[in-house]
Protein backbone atom coordinates (compact mmCIF):
# COMPACT_ATOMS: atom_id res chain seq x y z
CA UNK A 1 0.00 0.00 0.00
CA UNK A 2 1.35 3.50 -0.96
CA UNK A 3 1.74 6.08 1.87
CA UNK A 4 0.83 9.92 1.34
CA UNK A 5 3.57 11.77 1.69
CA UNK A 6 3.51 14.48 4.66
CA UNK A 7 3.26 18.07 3.07
CA UNK A 8 4.62 21.31 4.31
CA UNK A 9 1.69 22.84 6.35
CA UNK A 10 0.96 26.59 7.41
CA UNK A 11 -0.93 26.12 11.09
CA UNK A 12 -2.79 30.29 11.56
CA UNK A 13 -3.01 30.75 15.14
CA UNK A 14 -2.42 33.93 15.76
CA UNK A 15 -0.47 37.28 15.50
CA UNK A 16 3.08 35.61 16.57
CA UNK A 17 4.58 33.16 14.17
CA UNK A 18 6.85 30.30 14.71
CA UNK A 19 9.05 29.03 11.93
CA UNK A 20 8.94 24.89 12.52
CA UNK A 21 12.44 22.57 10.81
CA UNK A 22 12.65 19.39 10.03
CA UNK A 23 15.17 17.38 10.17
CA UNK A 24 17.79 15.77 7.65
CA UNK A 25 15.93 12.86 5.96
CA UNK A 26 12.69 14.34 7.90
CA UNK A 27 10.16 16.05 6.91
CA UNK A 28 7.31 18.35 8.32
CA UNK A 29 5.86 15.08 10.27
CA UNK A 30 8.93 15.73 12.15
CA UNK A 31 7.56 18.91 14.02
CA UNK A 32 3.95 18.60 13.11
CA UNK A 33 2.27 17.58 16.55
CA UNK A 34 4.11 20.42 17.95
CA UNK A 35 2.62 22.95 15.19
CA UNK A 36 -0.76 21.90 16.28
CA UNK A 37 -0.18 22.29 20.09
CA UNK A 38 1.06 25.69 19.21
CA UNK A 39 -1.80 26.52 16.89
CA UNK A 40 -4.20 25.82 19.79
CA UNK A 41 -2.00 28.27 21.99
CA UNK A 42 -2.45 31.27 19.65
CA UNK A 43 0.84 30.81 17.20
CA UNK A 44 1.13 30.56 13.61
CA UNK A 45 3.16 27.77 12.76
CA UNK A 46 5.09 27.49 9.10
CA UNK A 47 6.87 24.33 8.40
CA UNK A 48 8.29 23.97 5.03
CA UNK A 49 10.03 21.10 3.42
CA UNK A 50 13.78 21.25 1.96
CA UNK A 51 14.34 20.33 -1.38
CA UNK A 52 15.04 16.68 -1.90
CA UNK A 53 12.81 15.85 1.10
CA UNK A 54 9.73 14.43 1.73
CA UNK A 55 10.04 12.60 -1.97
CA UNK A 56 11.63 9.48 -3.63
CA UNK A 57 15.57 9.49 -2.13
CA UNK A 58 17.03 9.69 -5.52
CA UNK A 59 16.34 13.65 -5.01
CA UNK A 60 17.67 13.65 -1.94
CA UNK A 61 21.00 13.59 -3.44
CA UNK A 62 21.02 15.88 -5.83
CA UNK A 63 20.40 18.70 -3.31
CA UNK A 64 22.04 20.12 -0.40
CA UNK A 65 22.70 22.52 2.30
CA UNK A 66 23.14 25.59 0.30
CA UNK A 67 19.20 24.37 -0.81
CA UNK A 68 18.11 23.74 2.15
CA UNK A 69 18.57 26.97 3.72
CA UNK A 70 17.27 28.25 0.87
CA UNK A 71 13.96 26.76 1.64
CA UNK A 72 14.18 28.29 4.97
CA UNK A 73 14.67 31.63 4.69
CA UNK A 74 11.66 31.26 1.96
CA UNK A 75 9.87 29.95 5.11
CA UNK A 76 11.12 32.77 7.31
CA UNK A 77 9.51 35.04 4.32
CA UNK A 78 6.91 33.29 3.62
CA UNK A 79 5.15 34.44 7.16
CA UNK A 80 6.60 37.81 7.08
CA UNK A 81 4.96 38.15 3.83
CA UNK A 82 1.79 37.34 5.79
CA UNK A 83 2.06 39.97 7.86
CA UNK A 84 3.88 38.20 11.27
CA UNK A 85 6.86 40.49 11.61
CA UNK A 86 7.66 38.78 15.20
CA UNK A 87 8.81 35.10 13.93
CA UNK A 88 10.69 32.51 16.41
CA UNK A 89 12.17 29.54 14.94
CA UNK A 90 12.16 25.54 16.78
CA UNK A 91 14.20 23.06 14.27
CA UNK A 92 15.00 19.43 15.40
CA UNK A 93 18.45 17.87 14.70
CA UNK A 94 19.56 20.04 11.45
CA UNK A 95 16.49 22.33 11.56
CA UNK A 96 18.45 23.25 14.95
CA UNK A 97 21.52 23.94 13.10
CA UNK A 98 19.54 25.79 10.75
CA UNK A 99 17.72 27.61 13.50
CA UNK A 100 20.84 29.14 14.67
CA UNK A 101 22.26 30.32 11.65
CA UNK A 102 18.76 31.87 11.49
CA UNK A 103 19.73 33.39 14.44
CA UNK A 104 22.71 35.58 13.69
CA UNK A 105 21.23 36.16 9.72
CA UNK A 106 17.77 37.65 10.19
CA UNK A 107 15.68 39.07 13.33
CA UNK A 108 14.50 36.32 15.65
CA UNK A 109 12.41 36.39 18.36
CA UNK A 110 13.77 33.59 19.93
CA UNK A 111 15.37 29.96 19.56
CA UNK A 112 14.78 26.46 19.93
CA UNK A 113 17.20 24.11 18.70
CA UNK A 114 16.07 20.34 19.68
CA UNK A 115 19.16 17.39 19.63
CA UNK A 116 21.60 19.66 17.00
CA UNK A 117 24.51 18.68 16.52
CA UNK A 118 27.53 20.85 16.62
CA UNK A 119 29.76 18.00 15.74
CA UNK A 120 30.41 16.22 12.30
CA UNK A 121 29.68 12.61 12.59
CA UNK A 122 31.92 10.59 10.43
CA UNK A 123 30.50 10.24 6.70
CA UNK A 124 30.23 6.33 7.03
CA UNK A 125 28.00 6.84 9.98
CA UNK A 126 25.78 9.84 7.53
CA UNK A 127 25.78 7.98 4.38
CA UNK A 128 24.39 4.67 6.37
CA UNK A 129 21.47 6.89 7.67
CA UNK A 130 21.17 7.83 3.84
CA UNK A 131 20.60 4.26 2.95
CA UNK A 132 18.45 3.24 5.87
CA UNK A 133 16.08 6.25 4.75
CA UNK A 134 16.15 5.06 1.28
CA UNK A 135 15.34 1.56 2.29
CA UNK A 136 12.71 2.64 4.22
CA UNK A 137 10.88 5.17 2.05
CA UNK A 138 11.10 2.31 -0.49
CA UNK A 139 9.38 0.08 1.59
CA UNK A 140 6.45 2.63 2.02
CA UNK A 141 6.02 3.33 -1.19
CA UNK A 142 4.94 -0.66 -1.40
CA UNK A 143 7.53 -2.14 -3.39
CA UNK A 144 8.69 -5.36 -3.36
CA UNK A 145 11.76 -6.78 -1.61
CA UNK A 146 13.15 -7.57 -4.81
CA UNK A 147 12.29 -4.23 -6.30
CA UNK A 148 13.74 -2.55 -3.04
CA UNK A 149 17.25 -4.23 -3.57
CA UNK A 150 17.25 -3.92 -7.22
CA UNK A 151 17.08 0.11 -6.51
CA UNK A 152 19.24 0.29 -3.47
CA UNK A 153 22.41 -1.20 -5.58
CA UNK A 154 21.52 1.44 -8.14
CA UNK A 155 21.54 4.38 -5.54
CA UNK A 156 24.71 3.16 -3.99
CA UNK A 157 26.41 3.98 -6.91
CA UNK A 158 25.05 7.72 -6.97
CA UNK A 159 28.11 10.10 -4.88
CA UNK A 160 26.98 11.72 -1.80
CA UNK A 161 28.31 15.23 -2.38
CA UNK A 162 25.79 16.04 0.41
CA UNK A 163 27.40 14.53 3.17
CA UNK A 164 30.45 16.45 2.93
CA UNK A 165 28.73 19.92 2.60
CA UNK A 166 26.42 19.06 5.32
CA UNK A 167 29.91 18.79 7.63
CA UNK A 168 30.78 21.83 6.87
CA UNK A 169 27.57 23.78 7.23
CA UNK A 170 27.32 22.15 11.05
CA UNK A 171 31.33 23.37 10.99
CA UNK A 172 30.08 27.32 10.05
CA UNK A 173 27.53 27.08 12.32
CA UNK A 174 29.37 26.32 15.06
CA UNK A 175 31.66 29.09 14.54
CA UNK A 176 29.38 31.55 14.76
CA UNK A 177 27.06 30.48 17.88
CA UNK A 178 28.39 33.36 19.63
CA UNK A 179 26.94 35.95 17.21
CA UNK A 180 23.43 34.94 18.70
CA UNK A 181 21.80 37.21 21.03
CA UNK A 182 18.40 36.11 21.04
CA UNK A 183 16.59 34.47 23.66
CA UNK A 184 17.17 30.23 22.83
CA UNK A 185 15.68 27.69 24.47
CA UNK A 186 17.93 24.30 23.81
CA UNK A 187 15.99 21.11 24.03
CA UNK A 188 18.23 17.56 24.34
CA UNK A 189 17.21 13.76 24.76
CA UNK A 190 19.55 12.32 27.11
CA UNK A 191 18.93 9.03 24.97
CA UNK A 192 20.00 10.72 21.39
CA UNK A 193 22.06 8.03 19.58
CA UNK A 194 22.07 10.34 16.28
CA UNK A 195 24.32 13.08 17.61
CA UNK A 196 27.37 13.73 20.32
CA UNK A 197 24.59 15.04 22.96
CA UNK A 198 27.71 17.55 24.04
CA UNK A 199 26.66 19.53 21.24
CA UNK A 200 23.65 20.89 23.53
CA UNK A 201 26.61 22.20 26.31
CA UNK A 202 28.45 23.85 22.84
CA UNK A 203 25.32 26.09 22.07
CA UNK A 204 24.39 27.04 25.50
CA UNK A 205 27.61 27.91 26.22
CA UNK A 206 28.85 29.56 23.70
CA UNK A 207 25.67 31.58 22.35
CA UNK A 208 26.19 34.96 23.81
CA UNK A 209 22.07 35.55 24.75
CA UNK A 210 21.35 36.96 28.14
CA UNK A 211 18.12 35.11 28.49
CA UNK A 212 19.03 31.30 27.53
CA UNK A 213 18.35 27.56 29.00
CA UNK A 214 18.87 23.90 28.39
CA UNK A 215 17.04 21.32 29.27
CA UNK A 216 17.86 17.86 29.26
CA UNK A 217 14.91 15.06 28.24
CA UNK A 218 16.05 11.85 29.93
CA UNK A 219 13.49 9.41 28.74
CA UNK A 220 13.98 10.94 24.66
CA UNK A 221 15.72 9.94 21.87
CA UNK A 222 17.03 11.66 18.80
CA UNK A 223 13.84 12.85 17.11
CA UNK A 224 12.63 14.00 20.48
CA UNK A 225 9.51 15.75 19.01
CA UNK A 226 7.46 11.99 18.40
CA UNK A 227 9.38 10.25 21.58
CA UNK A 228 7.25 9.68 24.70
CA UNK A 229 8.26 13.03 26.22
CA UNK A 230 6.58 14.96 23.78
CA UNK A 231 3.65 16.67 26.03
CA UNK A 232 6.17 18.14 28.19
CA UNK A 233 8.43 19.34 25.15
CA UNK A 234 5.17 21.27 23.87
CA UNK A 235 4.66 22.72 27.38
CA UNK A 236 8.10 23.52 27.72
CA UNK A 237 8.73 25.16 24.01
CA UNK A 238 5.18 27.02 25.34
CA UNK A 239 6.37 28.35 28.31
CA UNK A 240 9.47 29.68 26.92
CA UNK A 241 7.53 31.49 23.82
CA UNK A 242 5.48 33.11 26.41
CA UNK A 243 8.42 34.10 28.45
CA UNK A 244 9.34 36.08 25.39
CA UNK A 245 9.12 40.24 24.50
CA UNK A 246 6.30 40.05 21.56
CA UNK A 247 4.59 43.41 20.85
CA UNK A 248 1.69 41.86 20.04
Amino acid sequence: MKVAPPKPFTFEGGKRAVLLLHGFTGNSADVRMLGRFLEKKGYTCHAPHYKGHGVPPEELVHTGPEDWWEDVLSGYQFLKDRGHHEIAVAGLSLGGVFSLKLGYTVPIKGIVPMCAPMYIKSEPVMYQGILDYAREYKRHEGKSAEQIEMEMREFQNTPMKTLKALQQLIADVRENVDMIYAPTFVVQARHDKMINTESANIIYNEIESVQKELKWYEESGHVITLDKERDQLHEDVYAFLEKLDWHH
